[in-house]
């Protein structure tokens, strides 16, 4: 007999049945109008879900509740930082949100119009998201972290009319100048957007007349607006991630398809009821943060917990925990990183026991593959369902997890368990063969996408195409590798191109290898994944001096932090350079990034049949090595056999 899980599967994956399926799914949905036409395929590469349909995204995060749940908690907000806590009813949340709405639109914000929300861990952040899809505007959160130079980047591609931030970000021990970041990505961009400031206590910023404007006082003499409808497939937001090239790509997003998909995420995968309190910690830059942060919870009618500060050192391991017991939390979502910070100090769970948090029901992670030791501590300190999910910001949710609603199935540390319904996963060769159980090859998802899938990359249509549907016909390339063992369970192994995952952050090597080559002693360089304990990766730089050039080593670390702190920023965690006295490359001069990657981590190789010179090799391991017994502080090299080969 099927599980319900299976009759899912069955019902959304079938080309006759699917349309029936995410038609019924839609009914979760209030629309203005109701949509007639479920699936519509545009071409071989394009596809829109319930393209007839009129809806506000807002209304139904948000009005809908007000009738039943208006004097409910929507929003909790707790700051370890500045040592406060806040709550809003769902009344005091629209409340806000329709006047913020009013703001925008005094400053000439419309429908289609970019807003760029560059902001920490504050409630004027999910105000801002929330006032967007309440007038069509179409949003753009840019992670608080960002250098200057990546924000311009993102304001060059998507010209928006207004830009909300607030005057500084908090960090342990240290304060996050937004607004001095801000000016310099705006003069970079070349183009000058209104900008709305939050004047935060710890510091206040100068303000430039003409353009920058207090969000307090404008919010004063701000008149309330209703919710304004939009097609189904009016974009919702962009969110940039980085690619292989270093240049942003603007993953679009559709509203109608949104509220479908994250709909059946709350009550299938997450197993939230209306009323219940969910507690993510993912920063609202990232698509974790639109989905599970913010936006999802709220669609289901749930209370949600938004942050500021970490899961140590604010000021202990045990912060997360008494939040949980406070709210009575029912799902918490986190990254391995923080998960493996937590157990770091904290190994034998004892700050786990001193908080009553019997109203857990699940722990869910992402951005990463969960390490099996991490898994297993988290999982006998809580005895609460563990759930690795596996998403992309292109897919707007989980591609593959467990099912706190559908089907439980028994956990298996390392996997991401089994794929949502909708996502019908093959493994793939590089001749797009599909490979047997237990091969790991390409993951690649059979079109159509289920809904939520982005609709294009903003203004790049050809682009999208490339990057995405044309080396699999009929499929999309997620650009990771992995495989399916004999239970259905997919693991999720690596990357396939050159994307460095430190702490759930996916950073281009390539982005930083152009910075480093901008040094004015530096004439190759190449960048690869270190693994480490903490993080999950962090990026090595080998670089190669100019003939003639004298350098002292140490110095020039500290310069080359210093350019990738300014240009990628902190969250890079680059902190090695080792200098080498060339790179290993092919006969066609392609550079041996696999072969280096298993260096720095100390894994033996096979020798690759096309390099152009086998000797470097031993002399890069030599240099690596000198420099994790010297100057190195995090690249304590291991040349130990691990029984790990690398071939290119």
């Amino acid at each position: 007999m099927q599980n319900l899980y299976e009759i899912a599967v069955s019902r959304a994956s079938d080309a006759d049945e699917r349309i029936n399926y995410w038609r019924e799914q839609s009914e979760f949905v209030d629309w203005i109008e109701k949509p007639k036409e479920i699936l519509t395929k545009i071409n071989d590469y394009f596809y829109q879900w319930f393209r007839d349909g009129k809806l506000n995204f807002c209304y139904n995060a948000l009005d809908k509740h007000l009738v039943q749940r208006g004097n409910q908690v929507a929003l909790y907000w707790e700051s370890n930082m500045v040592h406060n806590s806040l709550q809003y009813t769902f009344n005091e949340l629209h409340d806000h949100v329709s006047r913020l709405s009013g703001v925008y639109r005094q400053f000439g914000v419309s429908k289609g119009d970019r807003v760029i929300i560059y902001m920490p861990m504050i409630p004027e952040a999910v105000f801002a998201m929330l006032a967007c899809s309440r007038i069509g505007a179409i949003h753009s959160v840019v992670f608080g972290g960002f250098s200057a130079l990546e924000l311009s980047g993102r304001i060059k591609d998507c010209k928006p009319t207004l830009i909300i931030t607030a005057s500084c970000g908090l960090e342990v021990n240290k304060i996050v100048d937004y607004k001095v970041m801000l000016d310099e990505a705006i003069q970079l961009a070349n183009h000058t957007p209104i900008c709305l400031i939050v004047q935060r206590p710890t510091k206040q910023c100068s303000m430039v007349i003409g353009r920058d404007f207090d969000y307090y006082t404008a919010m004063k003499f701000a008149n309330p607006v209703e919710c304004v409808e939009v097609e189904s497939t009016h974009p919702l937001y962009i969110l940039y991630t980085s690619g292989t090239t270093g240049q942003p790509k603007g993953i679009q997003r559709d509203t109608g398809g949104t509220v479908v998909a994250l709909l059946w995420t709350m009550r299938h995968i997450l197993g939230l009821k209306a009323g219940d309190v969910y507690f993510s910690m993912a920063d609202i830059g990232w698509v974790t943060g639109h989905s599970f942060t913010v936006y999802g919870p709220l669609l289901q009618g749930c209370s949600i917990v938004l942050y500021e500060g970490k899961p140590v050192q604010t000021p202990d391991p045990g912060a997360i925990w008494r939040i949980i017991e406070k709210h009575k939390v029912v799902g918490f979502y986190t990254a391995p990183t923080a998960l493996r910070a937590m157990r770091k100090e904290d190994p034998n769970g004892d700050w786990i026991r001193k908080s009553n948090i019997s109203s857990l029901k699940s722990i869910s992670m992402a951005g990463e593959r969960c390490d099996i030791p991490t898994y297993n501590w988290i999982q006998s300190n809580t005895g609460v369902l563990i759930n690795d999910h596996y998403w992309q910001t292109e897919t707007g949710w989980i591609i593959s997890c467990n099912f706190m609603d559908l089907h439980t199935f028994p956990s298996k540390p390392g996997s991401a368990t089994k794929p949502s319904p909708g996502f019908v996963i093959k493994i793939m060769d590089n001749e797009n063969k599909e490979l047997e159980t237990g091969q790991m090859g390409r993951i690649c998802v059979r079109l159509p996408m289920p809904p939520s899938f982005m609709q294009t990359l903003y203004n790049n249509d050809e682009a999208f195409i490339q990057k995405y549907l044309a080396d699999t016909p009929g499929y999309y390339t997620a650009g990771d590798a992995g495989y399916f063992d004999q239970d259905g369970y997919l693991h999720i192994m690596t990357r396939i191109d050159d994307i460095i995952n430190t702490a759930g952050h996916r950073l281009s090597t390539a982005a930083m290898e152009e910075v480093l080559l901008k040094h004015k002693d530096i004439v190759e360089a190449a960048v690869v994944a270190k693994l480490d304990d903490l993080r999950g990766e962090i990026p090595v730089g080998l670089i190669v001096i100019k003939q003639g050039h004298d350098v002292q080593a140490s110095i020039l670390e500290k310069e080359l932090v210093t350019m990738i702190r300014h240009d990628i920023g902190p969250l890079a965690c680059f902190q090695s350079a080792i200098i080498v006295e060339k790179l290993p490359k092919t006969r066609s001069g392609k550079v041996l990034r696999g072969t280096l990657k298993a260096i720095v981590n100390g894994l033996q190789y096979k020798m690759p049949a096309t390099i152009e010179d086998d000797s470097v090799l031993d002399k890069i391991k030599l240099n690596c090595l000198n420099y994790g017994k010297g100057m190195g502080q995090y690249c304590n090299l291991d040349f130990g056999n691990k029984d790990i080969y690398v071939e290119e």
